[in-house]
């Protein structure tokens, strides 16, 4: 990647949508040779992909819980039946409770995150 890649990158790591022209205009190139090297990018695996990025409180989701459990059994078989049972976590009573009545646990010890100090999707690009 050269120079003008990563401010593309920048750009659309900032916001995925802009159109094609504003980020020619922003990197000093014409819309055709920016496409191309937009392209590329996605071609090479640099960009995966482009999504929108939604709101959690106002999707009802907006608690942040950190849970640690303790468990004295190390096991494959273990393990699949501790992922299959927080595969579709929706709210943290229910998934408690679906924890408890599907595996063995010796501790679980939940955290709940009181407020978002920092977030970004953004990976910085030297």
């Amino acid at each position: 990647m050269d120079a003008i890649d990563k401010r593309i990158v920048k750009l659309l790591q900032q916001d995925a949508s802009l159109p094609l022209n504003e980020i020619a205009s922003a990197v000093n190139l014409s819309p055709t040779p920016c496409w191309r090297r937009i392209s590329k990018l996605k071609e090479s695996g640099v960009i995966r992909k482009s999504v929108a990025l939604l709101d959690a409180k106002k999707l009802g989701v907006g608690v942040t819980v950190f849970v640690s459990i303790r468990t004295n059994q190390h096991t494959p078989a273990w393990f699949r039946k501790f992922n299959a049972a927080v595969a579709d976590i929706a709210d943290y009573d229910r998934v408690y409770q679906r924890l408890i009545g599907a595996v063995d646990l010796f501790d679980v010890s939940s955290s709940f995150a009181m407020e978002e100090i920092k977030f970004t999707t953004e990976l910085p690009i030297s």
